[in-house]
């Protein structure tokens, strides 16, 4: 699908990925605005492997908009995908939709080309929906680097999980509040994080988490975040207490903080780090521990 953007007045400069020109903003609200609400990304992968021969192929792959996905390695065990965002980030009113399909037997891990980046919004929110759909005997790995998201963003995302009886999934998602390094926080914005997930049609696990307003306000409470400025999920199906004994056994060389519970064939995993940094070092620590696969060497850049 081609995406046409209206073209700006003449008389306008069209603001960039995370901003404007203050000044022209300020002069312009109004015009500025339309030209933002026009300039919006549209990105969608549908992507389709499957088992043949004890190796695992790409069936179907169609990608449109700003999304792209590659696939780097050459294990024929499990197929490698890599998502790349050519539009350099996500800014308010971007829309981006990922469909993946694991067919039976196969194996398949996700991860991105860097860390996503999530820019302020003059207004409406940036949507994400990512849909993942594991067959029988299937094994997806969903193992994006992290989102960072920047002062004043608004950014609505659906993570919706099909789970036929015997299939596998490992996900990840990690959200860093602003770059400590660069001296930035997150004061005001929106994060409506929903996930669901579902085995042969019945519900396994469902959350929401919902950051509106005073975001910095609301991590330095300690029932909240405490300070951390960077948080993470980890979600393993199946997963039992083998999984949270091994990450107990891990608790003194931890850079943050870090829970772990297992229920009901499920076992999730919670960190909270003062920055991005640590909570990377954090989540490689566990994953190498559970033995839960190759992380992809984009990891380690």
């Amino acid at each position: 699908m081609q995406v046409r953007h209206r073209s700006s007045p003449p008389s306008l400069t069209l603001p960039r990925k995370g901003g404007g020109n203050a000044a022209e903003t300020a002069q312009h609200p109004v015009a500025n605005n339309d030209v933002f609400n026009a300039n919006r990304e549209i990105g969608r992968i549908a992507l389709t492997v499957a088992a043949d021969a004890g190796r695992t192929r790409r069936m179907r792959v169609h990608e449109e908009g700003s999304l792209r996905v590659r696939f780097p390695n050459a294990d024929p065990g499990e197929c490698e995908a890599v998502v790349v965002n050519t539009a350099g980030g996500i800014a308010g009113g971007d829309r981006f939709d990922l469909d993946v399909e694991v067919g039976a037997g196969a194996r398949l891990s996700v991860s991105g080309a860097a860390a996503e980046k999530i820019y302020r919004t003059h207004g409406p929110d940036a949507e994400i929906s990512v849909r993942l759909d594991v067959k029988r005997g299937a094994a997806l790995r969903w193992l994006p680097q992290e989102t960072i998201l920047f002062d004043r963003t608004r950014v609505t995302r659906h993570i919706d999980v099909d789970l036929a009886d015997d299939a596998s999934v490992v996900l990840v998602e990690a959200i860093v509040f602003g770059r400590s390094a660069m001296g930035e926080t997150v004061n005001e914005g929106k994060m409506f994080d929903r996930w669901r997930v579902r085995r042969d049609g019945r519900m396994l696990f469902a959350e929401t988490l919902k950051l509106d307003g005073a975001i910095a306000q609301k991590l330095s409470e300690k029932p909240v975040a405490g300070g951390a400025a960077a948080i993470a999920t980890l979600l393993v199906i199946p997963g039992d207490d083998t999984v949270s004994s091994t990450v107990r056994a891990l608790e003194d060389r931890f850079s943050g903080e870090v829970g772990v519970s297992a229920w009901n064939g499920i076992a999730i995993a919670r960190f909270c780090a003062r920055d991005g940094a640590a909570l990377r070092r954090d989540l490689v620590m566990v994953l190498g521990a559970l033995d839960l696969g190759t992380l992809p060497r984009l990891w380690s850049n």
